[in-house]
């Protein structure tokens, strides 16, 4: 890097907190910093043109998991931690909607729906089945039945009889949530460095040397917030997990709208601009999907397409105007991880494909990490 006095004087000194990270967790992080240490220096360093991971690249689903979600978890976690585990989730839901507003963040409570194959009987009969105790364990939070099941309405094709339905669950606008929150930083002089990627760091008593290329400055703290690229950072911990997305263009008299999943929410579609954009499908390759690389398949492409031609549109004409991926962190736990990891470094991460849900809240308790 070929730097001037200037931009050593005015960006590279006197650093009291530098993020890695710009997504929904690094920005929350940052402003927490702000209201926290109201004369401090923060710089914010993202290695993409907009944030890499899925904050600009998610869904934009204001969940907290469906209900198969919900019985899945509950085999590999006990019951209290899946309860904390959505009360965090909600939390973080209200905690964006207060920051930010809905208006500005266009959120919608049209409610969630989860929808069942014909072939996945077993799985519906179950959720059918527990539904009543979901509802009970889940009450204290929101003081009120969460799950119900409805008649399709929306002319899906080739699914059971019923759909269950969430009241609670909205949807968001993903770019305009991260543009506000960007707005939000600059106009509380948080510094914001796109395209710079670091490269490794060193920890001195009172300090962090940083690496960018070839050039290298110094902070008092530095703080990790990218989620699906931190394995490196966590001993493997946390594990990138792609999700590849696409969306239709738009469609006459389009009558869908809300969020809905299905298969224990590996797949997961929304209205949006009078288009459907659908994403998931990492169950058919975990291992292919489980990578940093912002590419898609043809063997996951071609499935979304087919639900969208056999049970999402069966009778609509429709084209694909768009795909993209965007990475997700995942471990073998679906607690974030939010670490002190040695005595000036931090890290948030692991937000399980919840960022929307948490990233907000994570932020936050990254920030309270700091003394």
């Amino acid at each position: 890097m070929n730097l001037s006095y200037w931009e050593l004087k005015n960006w590279f000194s006197n650093i009291d907190f530098t993020i890695v990270g710009s997504g929904i967790v690094g920005l929350h992080c940052a402003l927490a910093l702000r209201n926290k240490f109201p004369d401090s220096k923060i710089l914010i360093l993202e290695k993409g043109i907009l944030p890499q991971g899925a904050s600009t690249k998610n869904a934009g689903f204001a969940c907290f998991g469906s209900i198969s979600e919900i019985l899945d978890d509950l085999k590999s976690h006990s019951e209290e931690e899946v309860i904390q585990l959505i009360q965090k989730r909600w939390n973080g839901l209200q905690l964006l909607r207060k920051n930010l507003g809905d208006s500005v963040i266009d959120f919608k409570p049209y409610g969630g729906y989860e929808l069942f194959l014909k072939d996945d009987e077993s799985i519906y009969n179950e959720c059918l089945q527990k539904l009543p105790f979901i509802n009970e364990i889940l009450k204290p939070i929101f003081r009120n039945e969460i799950f119900t099941k409805e008649v399709d309405r929306f002319d899906f094709k080739g699914i059971q009889d019923y759909l269950i339905f969430n009241p609670y669950e909205a949807q968001i606008d993903t770019g305009k949530m991260m543009h506000a929150l960007l707005q939000k930083a600059n106009s509380n002089n948080i510094m914001i460095l796109n395209q710079v990627e670091v490269s490794a760091f060193h920890e001195k008593r009172d300090s962090v040397e940083v690496a960018i290329g070839d050039f290298i400055f110094s902070t008092k703290k530095l703080l990790f917030a990218t989620n699906g690229f931190a394995s490196q950072l966590t001993n493997n911990q946390v594990k990138p997990a792609r999700a590849q997305v696409l969306i239709t263009e738009p469609i006459p008299n389009l009558d869908i709208k809300g969020t809905f999943h299905l298969d224990k929410g590996y797949y997961y579609f929304r209205n949006i601009d009078d288009r459907i954009l659908l994403g998931g499908g990492r169950n058919l390759d975990f291992e292919g999907e489980t990578t940093t690389e912002l590419d898609q398949t043809e063997l996951i492409q071609n499935r979304l397409e087919e639900l969208l031609k056999e049970v999402i549109l069966p009778n609509t004409d429709f084209k694909i105007a768009h795909r993209w991926s965007g990475i997700m962190g995942l471990g073998s736990s679906k607690n974030p991880f939010v670490e002190q990891l040695s005595e000036n470094v931090y890290c948030g991460v692991r937000l399980g494909g919840m960022g929307v849900a948490i990233g907000s809240l994570i932020g936050q308790e990254l920030a309270d990490l700091v003394k």
